[in-house]
């Protein structure tokens, strides 16, 4: 009897391929971002366009590579040396480094503050949604950097010595020494065990050194429950002086070259933002300087505050637009039932829903970028940013958890697996809700902005009127926010509702003044309409959803 020799083909018919899409990197991140890219020419920042578009060659290209790195190999603390020396040391996978050098070498730290031309927070803006997408948590200490320069400019000495190294585009992830020249990071240190988002009961205690007063030496006691970046090297903290709760740069390295007493107790372990460490730190006698007056400390570092409040918006803002391109793109290739799953009317309303809201947080994070770009010179963008800030860090990062959600099952069992990348940015995004105050804190910071500066309402209500008359949805908005505001009877329980409104009208004039006609349209039957479900992919009937899709959908030649 004859033996056949089996048959080797190479691969089994079992591990053929069939009917996943191709892969979407790389690509250039913002080139594929439409709304994006016609949101940083029309606020002022066009002329970084060239800018933008190298991160988005990062972002989508190598940088895809570092963010799963930093992420799969978190940091460590080293408290001490071999030989017992105290070291307080975090150490990184060299993926950070990248990603810190890439963020840092392009000025998304510091460029407003550097820019040789108007709208340096728009380009900024940009920049940092679309480096977002490469990896969330290294945006933590650029956003801080970014940040503590104008609560710093309090003071002008401190602001003289420190401005250059946090502005400076040269990354070195070693500690700056006194007489160092290099480019420097800067973290804050705000909240305690005992207190958290309540500042004011702070015990930690500042015993000044030489007279006291704006500038002056002091040494810090205490313990701090959250310090961001703690690898960075200088940090605004609050202690409790003889006049009052003051804020302080407090220094990792001595005038002397000694390291200050920053002690690092722990690493905390995080649902997401991994990639970042977050400590809890010990002061034991820190030297620091006082920034801004003494007792004022709120009001110092608010101004730190208010800057990372706009970040908040933009990482949430970066992190919708990562989860619509991989739904979209998913669907534009993959079959089902025996159609394509972007031909399909029900995916097409779960998507062009996703889509709508991803469009509206970037119209909302650019308009509020360019206020700050005019703030410092124009009271009434002044007055603006003070309420639209914590207006868009509410509901933005509000929707981010569950837009997150709805994008990851787009994707079905795929997009529940870590290479797919989704759920990393699920796990990312409820971090900008609770940062910088989480909801109820920003919405009884709206009621108390709205009752300390009454003509920032004036204000607002002025920005979304304009689109009033040709958008009666945007109308009856407005005539339910000011009757909502009028009845004063329990506001405090109705904030949420109200500040939910406020965020709501404020994206549907936005788009209707400047967005797609198709995103408006949609929007405003949906969010300000009343037709809409409480799930996404419950919009009503009518929309444009392919070409809401379309819109969105990246679509770089490889694919």
């Amino acid at each position: 009897m004859a033996v056949t020799e089996p048959r080797h083909t190479g691969v089994a018919a079992t591990h053929e391929v069939l009917n996943q899409p191709p892969p979407l990197e790389p690509y250039n991140v913002f080139d594929e971002d439409r709304p994006l890219v016609e949101a940083l020419q029309r606020e002022g920042g066009g002329w970084a366009a060239e800018r933008v578009r190298a991160v988005g060659e990062i972002a989508g290209g190598e940088g895809v590579e570092w963010g799963r790195q930093a992420n799969e190999h978190p940091p460590a603390l080293r408290t001490h040396d071999r030989y017992g020396h105290r070291i307080d040391e975090v150490e990184f996978h060299p993926a950070w480094h990248k990603l810190m050098d890439a963020s840092v070498s392009h000025g998304l730290h510091s460029l407003p503050w550097t820019a040789a031309e108007p709208g340096g927070h728009v380009a900024r803006a940009a920049a940092f949604i679309v480096m977002g997408q490469a990896e969330g948590g290294h945006l933590c200490p650029i956003s801080m950097t970014y940040s503590g320069v104008p609560a710093l400019r309090a003071t002008p000495d401190l602001a003289q010595e420190w401005e250059p190294r946090l502005t400076s585009t040269s990354y070195d992830p070693r500690l700056v020494h006194p007489d160092d020249k290099r480019g420097a990071l800067c973290g804050m240190a705000m909240t305690e065990k005992q207190g958290g988002s309540d500042v004011r009961a702070n015990i930690t205690t500042a015993r000044a050194l030489n007279g006291g007063g704006s500038g002056a030496e002091y040494e810090i006691t205490g313990h701090k429950w959250f310090c961001s970046a703690p690898m960075c090297d200088a940090f605004l903290v609050l202690a409790q002086a003889d006049g009052g709760l003051s804020c302080f740069l407090l220094p990792r390295i001595l005038p002397d070259g000694e390291r200050n007493r920053f002690h690092l107790q722990r690493l905390k372990d995080k649902l997401g933002n991994r990639s970042n460490a977050s400590s809890e730190v010990e002061f034991d006698g820190a030297w620091a300087r006082m920034v801004g007056e003494e007792g004022r400390g709120v009001p110092t570092i608010i101004e730190m505050v208010n800057h990372t409040r706009l970040d908040c918006v933009l990482g949430s803002t970066s992190g919708m637009r990562y989860g619509v391109a991989r739904a979209a793109h998913h669907a534009a290739h993959r079959s089902a039932f025996g159609a394509l799953l972007a031909d399909q009317p029900l995916m097409q309303n779960v998507l062009a829903d996703l889509c709508i809201e991803s469009e509206a947080a970037t119209v909302t994070a650019l308009r509020l970028a360019r206020a700050y770009d005019h703030g410092a010179g124009d009271e009434r963008e002044t007055l603006f940013k003070r309420l639209a800030t914590a207006v868009a860090k509410y509901w933005i990062c509000k929707r981010a958890p569950i837009h997150a959600a709805e994008s990851l099952e787009c994707l079905g069992g795929n997009g529940y697996v870590e290479e797919s990348g989704m759920p990393r940015m699920f796990r990312e995004a409820p971090l900008n809700s609770i940062w910088e105050g989480s909801g109820n804190v920003i919405c009884l910071d709206v009621l108390r902005a709205m009752v300390k500066s009454p003509e920032s309402v004036q204000v607002f209500f002025d920005e979304v009127a304009e689109t009033a008359p040709s958008e009666p949805a945007v109308a009856d908005s407005i005539k339910q926010l000011k009757a909502d505001l009028a009845d004063c009877e329990g506001i405090e329980g109705r904030a949420r509702s109200i500040v939910e409104r406020m965020a709501l009208t404020l994206q549907g004039a936005l788009l209707v003044r400047d967005g797609d006609p198709a995103v408006a349209d949609a929007f405003c039957a949906s969010r300000l309409g009343g037709d809409w479900g409480r799930a996404f992919g419950t919009l009503p009937t009518g929309v444009d959803t392919e070409r809401i899709i379309e819109r969105h959908t990246p679509r770089p030649a490889h694919a």
